[in-house]
């Protein structure tokens, strides 16, 4: 099996839905002529033309209302944010529209829509455009949201995501780009919903998603050195999320930490607790732990901006505050 970057990974899926599929089409900002802030969309340009592959100015509300237009009317968009911190901008469109035209049309319009684009922390960027929106937008119905952590999810969802008939925020990360895995040479899509076991164990349950699974596994290695077999579960979907998954490893382990790099107020993390302390109450040895974002903007000093995020280190901590090894 071939190894390729993730941003190769996500150029693949909209090359192939766009090949198969003539009403799917890319917009956003340098999206075109510059291949791409990130060079997600590099050479689609050349192959697909100006109609299909198109530059918008930096006003994101206007070419999300177009995006939204086009897909009631039949054509499958694909709106490319620079980072989810601008598309605050158009959240109007997103929350008001896309989310809510199938309802209020009584079944009539279906908004076929993928808005993706870098999402969360990306080093010394201040506070502005560190932000982690899942949760944000998780709230809200008719909205789905994922969050793939390596190329070959990245590529099996994005190409869910644009079949799928509802709106899809497809929430990426700067510094995953240029990270590579394993992806197939042939076609393959993933389920929206369905969570993956990326790691067994027996101790205790580690949940996460997106970039922050580089914690959950990096801190299952330090614990396995000192005896402890964390099992790792990745959401990559949070709406609609997969709770059986969830339930499941915690009937076995009877311990949960959620690592979740979103503010703890109103969190993903908060949810799966909820949802835990529900449907798996009489199975917890402990008290379910949360590894979130301190409860503030994100800070500018690198040093501040560790303090401030989930680490390999609160982790480990926090798994042995589960197992009850630390106070």
């Amino acid at each position: 099996m071939r190894t390729i970057q993730f941003r190769e990974a996500l150029n693949e899926a909209m090359s192939e839905e766009m090949r198969r599929d003539p009403t799917v089409f890319l917009l956003g900002e340098e999206v075109a002529e510059y291949d791409g802030a990130y060079k997600v969309s590099k050479g689609m340009l050349a192959e697909f033309g100006p109609k299909r592959v198109i530059d918008t100015p930096i006003a994101e509300l206007g070419f999300t209302a177009i995006g939204v237009g086009a897909a009631m009317n039949g054509l499958r968009p694909i709106v490319e944010f620079m980072t989810w911190n601008f598309a605050v901008l158009a959240s109007d469109q997103i929350i008001n529209h896309a989310a809510k035209m199938l309802q209020m049309s009584g079944g009539q319009f279906h908004v076929p829509i993928v808005f993706r684009g870098g999402n969360g922390s990306a080093g010394q960027l201040a506070a502005t455009h560190s932000q982690s929106f899942e949760a944000m937008y998780a709230n809200v119905p008719g909205l789905k949201v994922i969050t793939p952590s390596n190329p070959y999810d990245a590529k099996g969802l994005l190409k869910a995501a644009i079949r799928d008939d509802d709106p899809v925020l497809f929430m990426e990360s700067e510094r995953m780009y240029g990270d590579k895995g394993e992806v197939p040479d042939g076609e393959y899509l993933l389920p929206i919903g369905k969570a993956a076991i990326a790691r067994e164990g027996k101790d205790v349950t580690v949940v996460s998603f997106g970039k922050m699974m580089k914690v959950a596994l990096a801190a299952a290695d330090e614990l396995k050195k000192e005896g402890i077999d964390a099992e790792v579960i990745d959401l990559r979907t949070i709406r609609p999320m997969d709770h059986a998954a969830i339930i499941n490893s915690v009937r076995k382990t009877n311990r949960l930490v959620v690592i979740d790099e979103n503010w703890p107020v109103a969190s993903i993390s908060s949810e799966i607790a909820y949802r835990v302390q529900k449907d798996a109450f009489d199975f917890l040895d402990a008290p379910v732990l949360r590894i979130n974002q301190a409860d503030t903007p994100l800070p500018f000093a690198p040093g501040l901006i560790e303090e401030s995020l989930p680490s390999v280190t609160k982790v480990v901590r926090a798994v042995k505050e589960a197992m009850y090894l630390v106070k």
